[in-house]
């Protein structure tokens, strides 16, 4: 059953270590994905998902500006960062390992994002909603992000780890379980 992201509802967010004693917080304000869940074996259901780079959020538009820029993301070029999974393991009822490719710039290279089912629910409107969180740690330089500055006092001005979490909130409209409904009674 195919589930759309709500992105009013959900979030993608980063944080990275800055001149090495603090910690810079940033999200992407525009994404889009679908969820294929199958309820029946949740280890066949699949995510795809694609960011818009140049939502990138700091909360400083100098910031922003240098990493949409070539040094960084190079929104001009590659305008898409994109999550295709590959495979789902389940760690007990609410918990599983989605592994799938992050691409990034031209890299594409494998992530595991450690995920928690945080179950469903019905709106008012006649939808379907359910929520997932998950997280991962990437190296930027895997993905040729390479820029950084030496600091006088030796360290660096941009950490090398990204720690990336995620909130989502998936949408099932009404018609399209009615249709999955009339599918499964037509085959018997």
């Amino acid at each position: 059953m195919q589930w759309t992201i709500d992105a009013a509802h959900s979030a993608v967010d980063f944080s990275v270590r800055h001149m090495m004693i603090s910690t810079v917080r940033g999200s992407f304000a525009k994404f889009s994905g679908t969820v294929n869940i199958d309820e029946a074996d949740p280890t066949r259901s699949s995510v795809d998902v694609q960011i818009d780079a140049a939502s990138i959020d700091t909360r400083d538009a100098q910031r922003d500006g240098h990493l949409r820029g070539p040094d960084f993301f190079d929104v001009e070029k590659y305008p898409t960062l994109t999550f295709k999974s590959k495979r789902v393991e389940r760690h007990g009822e609410s918990h599983a390992k989605i592994t799938g490719d992050l691409t990034i710039r031209d890299v594409t290279r494998e992530v595991v994002l450690d995920t928690e089912y945080n179950g469903q629910a019905k709106s008012p409107w006649g939808t379907t909603s359910a929520g997932f969180e998950a997280q991962t740690k990437i190296n930027r330089k895997d993905w040729g992000l390479t820029h950084n500055a030496v600091l006088e006092t030796g360290g660096v001005l941009v950490g090398d780890e990204i720690k990336i979490a995620i909130q989502v909130e998936v949408v099932k409209h009404p018609e399209e379980a009615e249709k999955l409904a009339a599918e499964q009674t037509a085959a018997l």
